[in-house]
């Protein structure tokens, strides 16, 4: 009886302690839909530590730190997963190489995401999209954390007019309520004044919930932004799963104030739009949207503007742009430029800034490069009409910081190429540039002149070559590091000649007829050749003379008959004013024959009776 009585106890404690874990898990899977993440992470720790659904709460714990940009500590628990990929769906091996990418993992992420497109060739080109390598990129950025960030997130920087308005969680103080997602305080518009000085936009715009970011019509006579279903003090409709959606709204200016808010009419209850922006011509408005019928996630969109807060509808900006993953924060220049940033293109983190050129016949998809993007989340570019500075927002500290940029642009390289020997210009010369994989980036020749340009990366090391048809193969490696400053590069090339006096000269050998010493006239040709090279580019070139015989007639005479001719040569050389002390004579008689042959026909015997000519020194 009694121990009938500890196993009904024990069962009970069970299925108390069993009912508890059920609780908990309803409560974390409740705080994940609700977007409360840092909540959900405790309560999903706690289920892990009494080893309740192990394997779906380590997973759904990985994907609670990747939605708070948190990479180390996902990739931890999908290691666990992983460790067994048995019974896994290939989707997870997606979700763990882009949290490897965020970790700095570069080389295993490529093995997942590899791993990932063997399982599902369906995904081929958004993975290819991802594992694209971005190392054209020749814009060079310095960054710099701006001062007016704040402890909160701050992004979504924009400057108008000479002045600098913002996006910040920072005010607790008109703040109800934390945003459950990261609980900050919810976003709002600010403006900096002259002194540095950080203070919410003037007028009707800021609201209890999400405000920003913003964008300026070019004549600055209307502001749009985005902003939660918000609108005459009162929230909008929910959609089914309860989700307050962003919506893009209109301001007008009314002195320093922005009235008369609109609701702009593309948007919806049903799904989000957001992150505003407006061409140069006031023509289009582009914005982000995960409306449906997209590529998938968030796309990007365009409308154009056809009155006062009337627009046509909106198209999608197409499958180049547009990935399964996120786009968002578009950007457009004066030279129809649009940026953007991307989760789903690839790059060095868990979502980049990209550009790519509207006006192209053919788009082409540009990463920023390594300074402006970082292993984590880099959005909401910037830049000043006609300048080179603007700003960018990235969570690589850790939160939301705006930096400062100043862009480079391409370095020039240029410089001429020289003979080592006399200096002047070499025409036609061909310098090849490399990359750091020894794949050439460039290829290039002189001109007239001996003159090349191009333009190169900064900050990288550029292995070259350089030849020309009479010079000796040039290599080398330039640094174009510690160039921010400068706007070009020299870099002259000195090509040594190569040591071969026929080759340089043109010439062909010089020949004799049978048991002769005198110089022919087609001799004589070939001679002048020689006397140009060495009175017009080689002044202190010394050459030697190897005279030589066919094998008619004895040992001693040949060496005598090529004495002769060696003696003739150097004579006709003296003559045309080349001094005889840059001028050595050999005989060889019939010992050097250029063809053997031991019952020669008279052309190969003439073909034996000959000088030649070798470089003694050039400098």
């Amino acid at each position: 009886m009694k121990k009938q009585y500890y196993l009904i106890l024990l069962f009970l404690v069970f299925s108390i302690s069993l009912q508890a874990q059920y609780g908990k898990q309803k409560r974390a899977d409740k705080l994940y839909s609700n977007l409360a993440y840092m909540e959900a992470v405790e309560v999903y720790k706690e289920l892990i530590e009494n080893e309740y659904n192990l394997k779906e709460n380590r997973l759904k714990l990985a994907q609670t730190y990747m939605k708070l940009r948190s990479p180390e500590n996902a990739v931890f628990y999908y290691e666990d997963i992983l460790e067994d990929s048995t019974n896994i769906s290939a989707e997870y091996y997606y979700e763990y190489a882009q949290a490897l990418r965020g970790a700095k993992r570069y080389e295993e992420s490529r093995e997942w995401l590899q791993k990932y497109l063997e399982s599902n060739a369906e995904a081929s080109a958004e993975i290819n999209k991802i594992l694209k390598n971005h190392a054209e990129i020749q814009t060079t950025y310095t960054l710099k954390k701006s001062d007016f960030n704040s402890e909160f997130s701050d992004f979504g920087a924009v400057k108008f007019n000479g002045e600098t308005y913002l996006v910040s969680a920072r005010n607790i103080k008109n703040s109800e309520k934390e945003y459950s997602w990261n609980q900050e305080p919810f976003l709002d518009i600010y403006k900096l004044n002259s002194s540095g000085e950080v203070s919410p936009i003037t007028g009707e715009i800021n609201t209890k919930l999400h405000d920003g970011p913003l964008t300026f019509s070019p004549d600055g006579e209307m502001l749009y932004f985005t902003r939660n279903n918000y609108i005459n003090n009162k929230e909008g409709k929910r959609d089914k799963e309860a989700t307050n959606h962003l919506k893009v709204y209109s301001a007008q200016k009314s002195g320093d104030s922005w009235i008369n808010i609109q609701e702009l009419p593309f948007n919806s209850d049903e799904y989000s739009v957001g992150h505003p922006v407006v061409s140069q011509d006031e023509k289009t408005l582009f914005f982000a949207s995960n409306m449906p019928g997209g590529e998938g996630g968030t796309d990007l969109y365009r409308v154009s503007i056809t009155g006062n807060n009337t627009f046509g509808p909106p198209e999608n900006l197409g499958s180049k742009i547009n990935t399964a993953e996120d786009e968002t924060f578009p950007f457009i220049d004066e030279a129809n430029v649009l940026y953007f940033s991307s989760a789903g293109h690839g790059g060095y983190g868990l979502a980049d800034i990209f550009k790519t050129n509207l006006e192209a016949e053919n788009l082409e998809i540009h990463n920023l490069g390594e300074t402006i993007n970082s292993n984590l989340d880099d959005f909401s570019y910037f830049r000043e009409t006609d300048s080179n500075a603007g700003f960018i927002a990235s969570n690589r500290d850790g939160s939301d910081n705006i930096y400062s940029f100043n862009q480079l642009l391409p370095l020039i390289l240029k410089g001429k190429v020289t003979d080592a020997v006399n200096g002047n210009p070499i025409a036609q010369a061909t310098i090849i540039l490399f990359n750091e994989n020894n794949e050439q980036i460039a290829f290039l020749e002189s001109d007239e002149e001996g003159n090349y340009q191009t333009t190169v990366n900064r900050n990288v090391e550029i292995p070259l070559e350089a030849k020309q048809i009479k010079y000796q193969i040039f290599t080398d490696t330039l640094s174009t590091k510690n160039f921010n400053d400068a706007e070009e590069m020299v870099y002259n090339i000195k090509l040594q000649p190569v040591a071969d006096v026929e080759y340089l000269a043109e010439i062909n050998n010089i020949y004799f007829d049978f048991d002769k010493s005198n110089i022919r006239p087609d001799a004589a040709k070939e001679l002048d050749k020689l006397v140009k090279l060495m009175q017009d580019e080689y002044p202190d070139l010394v050459i030697e003379i190897g005279s030589h015989t066919d094998k008619r007639g004895s040992d001693n005479y040949n060496e005598a008959l090529a004495e002769r001719r060696a003696i003739a040569t150097r004579d006709y050389l003296i003559a045309k004013g080349i001094k005889g002390d840059r001028i050595q004579e050999k005989a060889f008689g019939e010992r050097k024959p250029a063809i053997e042959c031991d019952r020669c026909t008279r052309e190969q015997h003439q073909l034996n009776r000959r000088s030649m000519f070798s470089v003694v020194k050039m400098d």
